[in-house]
């Protein structure tokens, strides 16, 4: 993956970062529209282990994708006993989780869209495409702003996100713009959420959404 240069010799930093900020706030815009529990889901770009953690803590079946093998580690000693399968892979192809696992009916993009280039992201919405069950959903954020020193980045709207992902199958369901978690006044964030129409004859996943 071409973006994750940088994350590797700052691994033990970034994870007090990423832990510094709860699953709750930063994924307050969506959380209503994830399955209801218990489901399955692939964290893609798992970090520290947050994300992964408080939805293993629900009763989810989680794997975690983590490509760095420093921030793999620190997240598996913040969150160690915790019901997370952790795997070495990264996009675009995540051939480890094509081979080795099921569908998932949740797969989390949470700040790691941005670090993709244009070819590696179109292989990447065909490789999430292909791992979501039918009706399954795809929660992602997007960065807007200055690319840090030593990281790389590229511009990617949710314009350009939604187009892309309906060549897939994949409708937009949410898209909000809000403020840095971390206090930045020259970074905001999109919060997507897709999801997957290829419904193909199955009973569509009962989402909190469509709770009475």
């Amino acid at each position: 993956m071409t973006g994750m240069m940088g994350y590797g010799h700052n691994a033990k930093k970034l994870a007090e970062q990423y832990e510094s900020i709860t699953f709750f706030d930063i994924h307050r815009d969506v959380l209503h529209l994830f399955p209801q529990s218990p489901f399955r889901v692939l964290d893609v770009g798992a970090g520290s282990g947050r994300d992964a953690a408080a939805l293993a803590a629900d009763g989810n079946t989680v794997v975690a994708v983590e490509p760095t093998a420093e921030l793999r580690q620190e997240g598996m000693r913040i969150h160690a006993g915790k019901a997370i399968n952790w795997v070495d892979d990264q996009l675009p192809h995540l051939t480890n989780i094509h081979a080795h696992h099921a569908p998932f009916d949740l797969i989390l993009l949470t700040a790691v869209w941005m670090h993709l280039n244009e070819a590696e992201r179109y292989d990447s919405m065909a490789s999430i495409a292909g791992l979501l069950k039918p009706g399954g959903r795809v929660s992602m954020s997007l960065r807007h702003g200055p690319v840090p020193h030593g990281r790389k980045m590229f511009a990617v709207s949710a314009a350009e996100t939604t187009l892309l992902a309906s060549s897939f199958g994949l409708r937009s369901v949410l898209n909000v713009e809000r403020e840095d978690m971390l206090g930045r006044n020259d970074v905001r964030w999109s919060f997507m959420v897709l999801e997957n129409t290829t419904y193909l004859g199955s009973t569509p996943i009962n989402f909190r959404s469509r709770r009475s």
